[in-house]
This record gives C-alpha cells, structure tokens and sequence, in this order.
C-alpha cells in the first residue's frame, strides 16, 4: 500500500513532536525524523528510552507511523578501521532506536566518496560492502531495512553504482532509497532507466523537486549532506512546481513492482531561501503526490 510520509528536514523551526502535529493536520501518513546532535527536529545521536518514549507517545497520539529514521554517518568505507568503526557503533546504535521506535526503515549514505576520488585497488568498495553486511545483521536482529541512498559524494551516486553495490552486498536487509532528483542533478540516469536498473532493491523513496538555475549542468558539493549554496545549480521547488514528473515516476515505480512509502524530502532545512514554510509547501506537495498516486 502506497502512503506518504513527511521528512524533519522540512521543518527545522518546528520540534519532532510539532511536526508530527502538522503531518497529521495536512493528512500524511507517516514521519521520517533527522539523527542528528544539533538539530532541532531531530533526534540527537545519544538519547536514552525515556527520550526515544515521549517520541513514540507523541506518534500515537497524533496517529502518525514512525517509518524511518536518518543518521548522518558515512564513513564505512574509510581505510582508517577506527573511523570506519566508529560509524557502525553509530548507526547500531540508531538501529536500536528504530526498533524501540518501530520504525521499519533507516537510511544510509553509501560512504564517502568525493567526486574527485579513485578507488583503484577496490578496497574502499570492498569496506563499505562488508560494513553493510554487518549492519544488515544487526537491522535483521530488529526485523528492519537499512536503504542507500542514491546520493551524490557517495559510493551509491548514480543507480547503476548502486544497484552494482547492493547486488555485492546480497543482504536481504539491504535496499535501495530510490531518490530521482538526486541522480537529475549529478547528470545521472533519467527515471526509466534508473528504475529498471534499481527495480529488484528499491525499498524506499524520497520525493522532491528543483529547477536548474541556468544553462549549466556541472554538478560539484564539498560535502556529503547537502551542497553549499555557492556551489548549488539547481534550486528546490515545492512538489509540482519544479521540473520533476511525478506522475509519469509513479506509474513507472508501480511497473516495477514497488508499493511502499513515498517520502517529502522538503528540504527547507538546507535551502530555506527556496521554499516556504512547510505548512504551506508540504501541505502543497502533499496534495500534488497525492493526485499522482491516485
């Protein structure tokens, strides 16, 4: 059943539990919530159960289904063990909330791999395959999906890399997080081909959209999370205003056989300048996946 979720990255002026209160009022089905320290619609890395139970209360209260949580690690693929280890304790760790929480999903970064870098000799590939083994045992244990996410500066930056990736890793505890507007602006495949491509692994989806600033297509970010305004190309739109054709990847994802939960990425936490208020803006993008799915 295909239902909607509403992302925390929308909402940094709200806290986690405000937001809930406004998915439920605009209609959305589901929550999808920031780990991050310092954020404030977001979980923090270190919280205790007492923390993770006045979330729980305030998604049954507001009848709203806790679907995923979002760390921000990425480093399991770094040939330093400590620092590749150190991210693995992180996301066990947000496994353990997911399942206190009952979140079904936790979205992953496939490492950290900047534009410029080689990995010649395999060996970072070959480390971010065995950690998400790993990982996809411990999310196994707690009976939850851990999905990469098609992201730029990362190992899993267009679908063919990613579906190559999660096929090596052969775990059934690991997915893909199909995101089309991600591959759009790293000039990578169009939603046909990337679909039919990730159709076997795509367990997830996020839903946004953007238009180009210019004539320019020539992706660049210094980071991994999100790409600094001076080096941005595009510009976020609200669902249905941007160049993006729901419509058209809904039908197409429905082909494939996929029939879970859509997720508005609305991404006024890194672009306010773009987008309004997320009573305004999710509520529209809401309505306008909604048409698309009907």
């Amino acid at each position: 059943m295909e239902l909607i979720a509403g992302h925390t990255m929308g909402t940094p002026e709200y806290t986690v539990e405000e937001a809930m209160e406004l998915f439920a009022g605009i209609g959305l089905d589901g929550i999808e919530i920031v780990v991050q320290d310092g954020y404030k619609c977001g979980i923090p890395n270190y919280v205790d159960e007492a923390y993770l139970q006045k979330i729980k209360d305030a998604a049954e209260h507001n009848n709203m289904r806790i679907v995923c949580l979002t760390p921000y690690y990425c480093r399991f693929n770094d040939l330093d063990d400590a620092v590749r280890e150190s991210d693995i304790e992180g996301v066990k760790r947000v496994i353990g909330y997911a399942g206190f929480l009952g979140a079904g999903y936790v979205r992953i970064y496939g490492g950290s791999f900047a534009q410029e870098e080689l990995d010649e000799d395999g060996e970072k590939e070959r480390r971010l395959v065995e950690a998400m083994k790993i990982l996809g045992d411990a999310a196994a244990a707690k009976q939850i999906t851990l999905v990469l996410e098609d992201h730029f500066n990362t190992m899993t930056v267009t679908a063919r890399r990613a579906a190559e990736i999660v096929s090596r890793i052969n775990h059934p505890n690991v997915g893909i997080l199909y995101d089309q507007v991600n591959l759009v602006f790293v000039g990578g495949e169009e939603y046909e081909e990337a679909i039919e491509l990730q159709k076997d692994y795509i367990r997830y989806v996020h839903v946004k959209d953007l238009i180009f600033k210019g004539d320019t297509r020539e992706f660049r970010a210094s980071g991994v999370s999100h790409v600094n305004e001076d080096e941005r190309i595009v510009s976020s739109r609200v669902v249905g205003e941007g160049i993006m054709d729901w419509k058209a990847i809904v039908e197409s994802l429905r082909k494939s056989g996929y029939e879970g939960w859509y997720s508005l990425e609305y991404e006024r936490r890194w672009h306010p300048q773009d987008l309004p208020i997320a009573g305004v803006g999710m509520k529209h993008s809401a309505e306008h996946l909604r048409k698309c799915l009907q």
